[in-house]
């Protein structure tokens, strides 16, 4: 094995800190992925004939940041800490502990979106074609907030590009955070941003949104460090592919269904 591997730079978490209040990376990262789709949002509710406002893009994005972190949150203590949650109730609520589930937000966004569309007489489909194109950037931005928080790094390897995490006991991993951070932020959303430029069927957007991010899902996992009280379901598969499955047979079976029997496509 090689001797010469990248020294995981020494990153303080904590941006500011003033008395009890910290201000650290990983929540700025976040706060950026949800400014940043705010603007193009915004940008897309200005175009002529987008059947959006802003005001209407602004309750939207706020319900779903809050379906982001309530369902975080809480799929993360369901999905990977249930026993933590059974010894002490209250770990549901120590958030500043860390552990988010990207699986636990998205069923909180999806929940969030129908609320939405029921009341303000939209199509769930019309909601969630919205919504999809702005997450990857988040995605991405989250998975740096990882990699600078020295956590959920990869498994070990002999890789040139090998990264020694403190945290991971200077053993050299992959860098699986910043693998995420490029096929779950960068391609996809290319691949999804591309995509909406030409007319297409509702739910198309979406379900090309599941199974694209499940399938990077998927293959990063192999590159991932299961989680250790979990370990892996048989030796051959992870949590997080069991859980990514899923989400790419039902966006698969989405978009075969809107192009089958959708005939009313979506506008820019």
């Amino acid at each position: 094995m090689s001797t010469e591997f990248v020294t995981f730079p020494q990153i303080d978490p904590v941006l500011i800190e003033i008395g009890p209040l910290a201000v650290r990376w990983y929540g700025l990262m976040y706060l950026f992925g949800f400014m940043f789709a705010i603007w193009l949002a915004n940008r897309r509710a200005d175009k002529a004939n987008s059947g959006w406002t802003r005001e209407q893009v602004s309750d939207l994005l706020f319900s779903g940041f809050l379906g982001v972190v309530i369902g975080g949150r809480v799929g993360y203590v369901l999905f990977y800490n249930f026993s933590e949650f059974l010894s002490n109730p209250l770990y549901l609520f120590q958030v500043w502990t860390g552990g988010m589930s990207f699986h636990g937000g998205l069923l909180g966004v999806i929940t969030a979106m129908f609320i939405y569309a029921k009341r303000n007489q939209r199509t769930f489909f019309n909601v969630a074609d919205m919504v999809a194109p702005l997450v990857p950037f988040g995605l991405g931005l989250g998975r740096v907030g990882n990699f600078m928080n020295d956590e959920l790094w990869g498994r070990v390897t002999d890789v040139p590009w090998a990264v020694m995490f403190p945290s991971g006991g200077y053993l050299p991993r992959h860098p699986s955070q910043l693998y995420e951070a490029f096929l779950e932020g960068i391609v996809l959303f290319a691949i999804l941003n591309l995509y909406i430029r030409h007319p297409r069927p509702a739910g198309a957007v979406s379900g090309l949104f599941l199974a694209g991010y499940g399938t990077f899902r998927f293959i990063v996992e192999y590159f991932r460090e299961p989680d250790a009280h979990l370990g892996l379901f048989g030796d051959w598969i992870s949590m997080g592919q069991i859980l990514s499955t899923p989400m790419i047979l039902i966006g698969i079976a989405m978009m075969v269904w809107a192009y089958k029997n959708n005939s009313t496509h979506s506008t820019k």
